[in-house]
């Protein structure tokens, strides 16, 4: 649900509706339909590797975790030397995990990469 929420998010305000009801911006049209799947597809790579990184399956990647999936983490996104250090520059709010959003945001700056899709 959340690689969905997400993908609709960025696509609906691609374009600017031309609706004069005012509630097009609220829903994607069908100028957006084709960005809307790419998106999808993307945030749901994004979603995946997530929850690969979060082990105990609580939405949140912790250090711990996010140190015992370094070499996985590697793999998509290549070299990482200070794994604390990268964490913490995910984790931008501060609060000591890592929430989803600051993980699509980290993870399309690195190009994240999952060996495993059909790409």
């Amino acid at each position: 649900k959340p690689a969905i929420i997400r993908a609709f998010q960025i696509a609906k305000d691609v374009t600017k509706s031309k609706r004069s009801d005012g509630v097009g911006d609220d829903y994607i049209e069908f100028k957006e339909f084709r960005f809307f799947l790419l998106s999808l597809r993307q945030y749901f790579e994004y979603w995946a590797a997530f929850c690969r990184t979060d082990a105990d399956g609580d939405r949140r990647i912790s250090l711990e975790e996010f140190v015992a999936a370094k070499s996985m983490i590697m793999t998509w996104v290549g070299p990482i030397g200070d794994i604390e250090g990268e964490f913490n520059k995910i984790d931008t709010n501060g609060g000591g995990v890592i929430l989803f959003d600051e993980f699509v945001q980290w993870a399309i700056t690195k190009n994240l990469d999952l060996e495993d899709d059909d790409e």
